[in-house]
């Protein structure tokens, strides 16, 4: 969330602050809806991404790993840790359904304050910022993981983490766990503008945020994050 702060002098008098004080117009919301520049890029990735990517398996072999529990929109993610898209064949994230399916990615660039990617064609506001932050994954009964947890930055780094490095000990230290080797996997998700795009076919545009052709599990969204 971004915060404007204008600030005025009495020098401009009653009227000139007034105008500074006005709101300041938001633009019109994006249809989710491919425009037309869009359309090359998200005819690509749906052909390309369900060829390559059709399974989690195929996912996995590619060097992404499962790190979240399926989200109300009915996802499920997987990421590279390549948080650079340098092409729109190499998504840094992959999302499928509770039976496998591909439904969607994720494209990430490294942040910079006010200057969204303009790349492929897409609109620079499809691109959205999100906050660096450590993610891990548990070691759950049986060898099989839990997911969806996560701490942010600032409050691993008063811990004492490094995010450059970010171990299993620091969320010890910090009460998240009891012991390192309850932590499958940790990892740091930086600081970065991200473009998501549903590969399924989605009536509501391949930019929304959900896809009524997707039917989320009983009990979807309940993680830790």
């Amino acid at each position: 969330m971004l915060t404007r702060i204008i600030g005025a002098t009495l020098a401009f008098g009653i009227t000139a602050v007034a105008a500074l004080a006005a709101p300041t117009p938001k633009p019109a919301p994006l249809s989710p809806k491919p425009q037309a520049s869009e359309v090359a890029f998200v005819t690509h990735i749906q052909q390309t991404l369900t060829a390559t990517y059709s399974t989690p398996a195929d996912a996995e072999r590619a060097g992404y790993f499962r790190y979240s529990n399926e989200d109300n929109t009915g996802a499920i993610s997987y990421a590279n840790l390549h948080w650079t898209s340098n092409d729109w064949n190499h998504p840094s994230q992959l999302w499928y359904d509770v039976h496998g399916n591909l439904l969607g990615a994720d494209f990430s660039r490294p942040y910079v304050a006010g200057k969204p990617p303009t790349l492929w064609g897409v609109l620079p506001g499809r691109w959205i910022h999100i906050p660096e932050h450590v993610h891990y994954v548990l070691v759950g009964a049986h060898g099989v993981a839990g997911f969806e947890h996560g701490v942010e930055a600032s409050a691993f780094t008063a811990a004492g983490g490094n995010l450059a490095k970010p171990l299993a000990a620091t969320l010890v230290k910090m009460g998240k766990v009891t012991s390192a080797s309850q932590i499958a996997k940790i990892f740091t998700f930086p600081n970065i503008w991200d473009l998501i795009v549903w590969v399924k076919q989605n009536p509501n545009g391949a930019f929304a945020e959900k896809n009524p052709l997707v039917h989320p599990s009983v009990g979807a969204a309940h993680g830790s994050m």
